[in-house]
């Protein structure tokens, strides 16, 4: 039994650190009238969070306190992975079910989900959860730590310390693997599994706009998780709806609805089941990306092609306030922006961003002056040539090129490049290489090297001209975990 729980029986919580303590949990105040019968709730945060996230500004505990339920929150690692997690989370609900007398049902956001799915699955506290409620849970990850792990990103997350175990195993080609791994286990269904997924990015230039941004050409998503990756084909989705990352898990948010869920025993209202669409790839590659580190100055020039609607040109920076000068085609200059902290995958960054609406056709620079910066530009572009690009990975681990046709035309005159950046990543090791793919017209395929068990990081940076030779750049990211039997997941 943990004796700190005897400190937080206050409204409050009583003394509690915002930045947690994993492996503690924490009591909420007994409610002033129980429900019998009822399960106790467990609420488990997710990353770069800890249980401060469910009372903070969020009326969660106060709503549940209210209907009468009993109540506790666990701390685990922001940063490590949900193996870590896991085996952490099964030391603490054993004790939590001696301590309330009956099963529990478990409520978690984000991350928190999928650590509880381990520590049950995989850790032998399934025994002592009658269900599981996940809020925006990346089941099949986030391309958000691709985007992390990524060539042009590295730079950036190294410094602001956004790559770590639990970034690392949010990967949706690792994700793939625990998919896998967990899914087919004979006691995946003893617990029933609700979900919630948001469509919301709130306010535009927070880093859940350019999250949502970012993830929009993987499906509808809140800004940090598509609602396809929240999906769990043998779960049970309650809802989906306007809400963002954050919001999803605020009681105002959601309780009104998974309380229908929390009967006694578990007893389920089958006329609320939602049939769930099965995990679903991406579907078109909007974006551009360049990175790195400098001292003094620098200039990065993107592309911008005839017909496109809107460009939203994003500075990712570990500077709050680095000299910002967007150099149109034409030579004139904007310093409009919007400047905002980031609070999720990207945590202790700053998004310093210019929309661009009906932008001229041409080579457009983005200039930055800074005694000492790492930075990410992230251009973003709502264009008819974003559908016409894919690039997959075949299980030879061959790269494979796909066009549509509709929109370009490629022949001897009009050469399609690329830049392809492979970054070989296991824990504890990284291995980086750089190809050319000169002419993918007449060579659809190339082979991506073999390092064996890890995860293979690809960055694909394609250029190219339209049929009206206008030069076009965008950047595709892949993530693929091989394992041990050189099996492939992505």
């Amino acid at each position: 039994m943990n004796s700190y729980s005897s400190q937080v029986r206050t409204k409050m919580m009583g003394k509690y650190s915002k930045l947690g303590t994993p492996g503690k949990w924490y009591l909420g105040e007994a409610p002033a009238n129980p429900q019998p019968g009822i399960a106790p709730l467990v609420f488990i945060h997710g990353i770069n969070s800890s249980s401060y996230t469910w009372w903070e500004d969020n009326d969660m505990y106060e709503l549940a306190r209210e209907h009468g339920y009993e109540t506790a929150f666990i701390d685990v690692s922001p940063v490590k992975d949900m193996w870590d997690n896991g085996l952490l989370l099964a030391t603490i609900i054993p004790d939590l079910y001696e301590h309330f007398g009956e099963r529990l049902t478990v409520i978690a956001h984000s991350k928190g989900g999928i650590d509880t799915q381990a520590a049950l699955l995989h850790y032998g506290a399934l025994p002592y959860v009658h269900e599981i409620i996940t809020l925006s849970s990346p089941h099949h990850g986030s391309q958000l730590a691709n985007l992390a792990y990524s060539s042009w990103a590295s730079w950036l997350a190294d410094i602001i310390g956004s790559k770590n175990d639990a970034t690392f195993s949010l990967q949706t080609g690792y994700m793939s693997y625990y998919r896998s791994q967990t899914d087919s286990l004979p006691t995946i269904d003893h617990v029933p599994t609700f979900t919630f997924g948001g469509t919301g990015w709130g306010a535009f230039g927070t880093s859940l706009f350019w999250g949502g941004l970012y993830l929009r050409s993987f499906g509808a998503n809140d800004g940090v998780v598509t609602v396809e990756s929240s999906r769990l084909p043998y779960a049970t989705e309650i809802r989906v709806d306007d809400w963002n990352h954050y919001e999803i898990k605020r009681g105002s948010s959601t309780f009104p609805y998974l309380q229908d869920y929390l009967s006694e025993g578990g007893r389920i209202p089958i006329t609320q089941t939602v049939n769930v669409a099965s995990h679903s790839p991406q579907a078109y590659h909007p974006s551009y990306h360049q990175g790195g580190v400098y001292r003094g100055s620098i200039v990065e020039v993107f592309e911008v092609e005839e017909e496109v609607k809107e460009v939203i040109v994003d500075w990712v920076s570990n500077q709050p306030d680095p000299l910002l000068t967007l150099f149109h085609p034409d030579g004139s200059k904007d310093y409009q922006m919007i400047t905002t902290a980031d609070s999720e995958i990207f945590e202790g960054a700053y998004h310093h961003t210019f929309t661009l609406v009906s932008p001229e056709k041409g080579s457009w620079k983005l200039q930055s002056t800074s005694p000492y910066e790492r930075y990410l530009l992230s251009v973003a572009y709502e264009s008819p040539i974003n559908e016409e690009l894919e690039v997959i990975v075949d299980a030879d681990l061959n790269l494979l090129f796909q066009t549509k046709d509709s929109y370009l035309i490629w022949n001897n005159q009009r050469k399609l490049t690329a830049d392809i950046r492979l970054a070989f990543i296991r824990k504890g090791e990284r291995q980086s290489k750089t190809n050319s793919w000169k002419n993918i017209n007449q060579t659809i395929f190339t082979k991506i090297p073999k390092y064996g068990e890890g995860i293979y990081n690809i960055t694909v940076d394609v250029h190219g001209k339209t049929v009206n030779n206008d030069a076009f750049n965008r950047t595709i990211i892949l993530s693929v975990y091989v394992d041990q039997d050189g099996n492939i997941y992505q």
